[in-house]
């Protein structure tokens, strides 16, 4: 029996309750035969905490299971236990019997791991080279993300480097109450991990500051002390997205780390593993954050030709490709839904037929998976309103960027530009159904949200021209720097400002001059027309247009029919200065495009657009200026 089988065991026993983050720790060290003192000084922790946790969780196993567990004997208790529970399935063979059950990291020298070409060699060549190394992992939960992290230690200590892996979701509450105490309990854990004395207080100084003190600790200390590289794996990262005051100082400090590389030759030894589940919604200069450099990695799901070598790893005798066409059908190649479905049919639990029957249901092996989403999606109703129109249509929809790119994040949908679709079909019917239970059983909850979503927009809209406001307009154009630096693709923006609008308000006054923006920004708003644009009023009588996927020449020819399609509003200006027959309102533009990317920013973008819209003015105005950054 291995770890994870025995914790999938302890976890069904003790259900509805569920083993803390720290149970499961002591309950897995203490499986591999480890002391409450080795535990507690691995994971940083005091060692009577650790061995009350202990005390407790063999209280709470004895409770149920009628019996004395202790940390000697818990082994054989559990064996016997599933023993006695598999009574009736003897005539399992001696392979059925070795079936791994998929809960949680897929083991080392597991057989059923399937590789995933060519991801495992890109990283192992990564943290393999000399110089500066940060791989960064993102994927949905249970995707295999921290399957492969150990891998890379695991090929990280076959070359000769130092491992240390710390997982965020194993830190207590109160780590995260202050960025200093954040930092200590990082650098301890490191230092552990080492086999290395932590010494906080010889480097530690409140004058320099908390990230100065932990950068001079590893520099100093850490770094100078192994002679070898140190591959550094953070799992679970998005656990201090949760914490804005911290991330937004120690993610950046990792950014800081993998740049001194380039002038500090010691930095060269830290190679840097960065694994998370989530897109970082919190604001992050792109110059400082460390999710934009290094290797991206996104695991994809598996193929038709991975689901059926995994079938022959769990002793399934398919004779063709259709069972896992049809099993595909339904999950998808998603690795968790995939490896739990062999997994039911090898023990012969199931048919596939009933599984497939029964999957989306209450009744079916995915319920607690599908449990889970529902608990989350009920925290946040915007996102279930949102995945409910894509559940709900018969196609693809197009959802607000925001929401698309955090129904992603978590797995439950797929992006094909700007069409959302559902991740797999087993999505598609679970929650058209519970989601439209929910909305039966809560109209007052819809109606909340309702009101919810009209603060929201009036939040994000000016009040006079009913297009975006300034605030929203930083917003989006911070997202889409973001997810366009990814591509790589184009991004344009367009300033424009009316010609002597002062001496129009001036001249026909200011309710005349609020009726006159008003109807330019329809008209802004009709030449700027795709899903992904943006039309914004940024201050004033200047509007702002977020143009995602558009190259310079594009972006021009909308800024022309900008120009013209204001002009044939025919609204009167008597007191313009551009020579025109007759005198009517006109604007003046300037256009910027460039690739996003790290060593550029969304205020260079907007500087070299505010740059040509004065061109444009000093020019004569009403006239069209660009302003290209990209690289010729």
């Amino acid at each position: 029996m291995t770890v994870d089988e025995a914790l999938a065991i302890v976890d069904k026993i003790l259900e509805p309750k569920r083993l803390t983050q720290t149970q499961q720790l002591v309950f897995c060290q203490s499986w591999s035969g480890k002391t409450y003192l080795d535990i507690a000084f691995d994971a940083g922790y005091d060692p009577d905490y650790i061995k009350e946790v202990g005390s407790q969780l063999w209280n709470s196993l004895s409770k149920v299971l009628g019996e004395k567990v202790t940390k000697k004997n818990m082994q054989s208790v559990l064996r016997n236990y599933q023993s006695a529970k598999k009574g009736h399935k003897q005539d399992l063979s001696s392979s059925e019997a070795e079936l791994e059950f998929p809960s949680g990291v897929v083991s080392i020298n597991s057989a059923f791991y399937i590789e995933r070409p060519p991801i495992e060699e890109r990283t192992y060549t990564e943290i393999s080279k000399p110089g500066r190394s940060l791989i960064r992992i993102k994927a949905p939960s249970k995707m295999g993300k921290t399957s492969l992290m150990h891998r890379i230690l695991a090929h990280g200590q076959e070359i000769g480097l130092r491992t240390a892996i710390l997982s965020f979701q194993r830190a207590d509450s109160s780590v995260f109450t202050s960025l200093d105490k954040f930092l200590r309990w990082f650098c301890a854990n490191v230092s552990r991990q080492l086999k290395l004395k932590p010494l906080l207080d010889d480097y530690w100084d409140e004058d320099i500051g908390s990230k100065v003190s932990c950068t001079l600790y590893f520099q100093e200390y850490l770094l100078e002390e192994i002679d070898s590289p140190i591959v550094l794996a953070l799992d679970e990262v998005n656990r201090i997205f949760e914490y804005p005051d911290i991330s937004g100082d120690f993610l950046p400090l990792l950014r800081s780390w993998y740049e001194d590389a380039n002038e500090l030759e010691i930095w060269q030894k830290l190679r840097l593993v960065v694994v998370h589940a989530t897109e970082v919604y919190i604001p992050l200069n792109l110059n400082q954050s460390p999710f934009n450099v290094g290797l991206p990695i996104k695991l994809p799901e598996f193929s038709l030709e991975q689901v059926q070598d995994l079938a022959k790893l769990y002793g399934l005798e398919w004779a063709n490709a259709s069972e896992a066409e049809e099993l595909m059908a339904m999950v998808g190649g998603h690795p968790y839904l995939v490896r739990l479905a062999l997994y039911r049919l090898a023990i012969r639990e199931i048919t596939l037929e009933q599984l497939l029957q029964e999957a989306p249901t209450l009744a079916g092996i995915y319920s607690d998976h599908l449990r889970q989403y529902l608990t989350k999606l009920q925290e946040y109703p915007e996102l279930a309103a949102a995945l409910k129109q894509v559940v709900n249509s018969s196609g693809s929809v197009r959802l607000e960027a925001i929401a698309a790119y955090k129904l992603e994040s978590m797995g439950l949908v797929k992006l094909n530009g700007d069409q959302v679709t559902p991740s797999c079909e087993l999505y598609r019917l679970y929650f058209s159904s519970q989601l439209l239970e929910e909305e039966k059983s809560s109209d007052r909850l819809e109606q909340l949200e309702q009101e919810n979503q009209k603060l929201q927009q009036l939040a994000n809209t000016d009040s006079l021209t009913q297009v975006a406001n300034r605030r929203y307009f930083d917003e989006y154009l911070q997202l889409q720097w973001q997810w366009l630096s990814t591509q790589p693709a184009p991004l344009s923006l367009i300033f424009g400002d009316v010609d002597f609008f002062k001496a129009y308000n001036d001249t026909y006054g200011h309710q005349k001059g609020d009726a006159c923006l008003q109807q330019l920004a329809t008209a802004i708003s009709n030449c700027a027309n795709r899903p992904t644009d943006l039309v914004a009023r940024y201050g004033g009588e200047e509007f702002g247009v977020i143009l995602p996927n558009t190259d310079a020449q594009g972006a021009v020819k909308v800024a022309q029919l900008i120009r013209k399609s204001v002009k044939a509003l025919g609204i009167p200006h008597d007191d313009s200065k551009i020579d025109l027959d007759p005198i009517l309102v006109s604007i003046s533009l300037g256009v910027a495009t460039i690739i996003p990317n790290s060593q550029s920013s969304p205020e260079s973008l907007i500087a070299a657009a505010d740059e040509a819209l004065y061109q444009s003015k000093a020019q004569g105005r009403d006239c069209v200026t660009l302003k290209s950054l990209l690289k010729k």
